[in-house]
């Protein structure tokens, strides 16, 4: 039985941009190597989402990956981590969808108001540019974040999805 593996492709480097806009709200930018409707279904596809989201070095896993990705619906991801017993959910709803444009969703799973996070994806020349818009109810509650390091868009996240896209493209062309 042959298995496939990831073929190794020479990415472009794209800077991550993380800003602090004001005491509640968090932007950060980046742009990927695609067509925005590549790199949106990347975002909302289950099968693509479980092959990037998930940092590799921080060793967790997806136990399952559920996304009804329309407004009014929601998400369900439950990882696991050797170091912890329990599986870890993280669940919302999508409040806007528009397909290849914008995702705006909710973040449920802690016993206060999370934040919510706004998603662009604005395509020029090939090229799409991702703005990852997160407002925090508190100055408290993203300091919190900050401070334990729950902000999740990591450089080797993004790296990763790099690769998924390139992934993607090439079997594109293929076809």
């Amino acid at each position: 039985m042959q298995e496939r593996q990831e073929s190794k492709i020479n990415i472009t480097q794209y800077d991550t941009t993380v800003e602090r806009k004001s005491e509640r709200e968090l932007v950060v930018t980046r742009s990927f190597n695609g067509p925005a409707h590549i790199v949106f279904d990347a975002w909302t596809k289950p099968e693509l989402l479980k092959r990037w989201w998930v940092a590799k070095s921080f060793g967790a896993s997806f136990v399952s990956c559920e996304a009804d990705v329309r407004t009014g619906g929601t998400y369900r991801f439950v990882f696991s981590h050797p170091s912890v017993e329990q599986p870890m959910p993280f669940f919302g709803r999508y409040v806007e969808v528009i397909p290849g444009s914008r995702l705006v969703w909710t973040n449920d799973e802690g016993d206060e108001e999370g934040p919510v996070t706004t998603v662009t994806f604005e395509e020029k020349g090939g090229e799409t540019l991702v703005v990852i818009h997160e407002l925090y109810p508190s100055k408290k509650a993203l300091d919190d974040a900050m401070a334990s390091g729950s902000i999740s868009w990591s450089g080797e996240q993004f790296e990763q999805l790099d690769q998924l896209l390139a992934n993607l493209g090439a079997s594109v062309e293929r076809s």
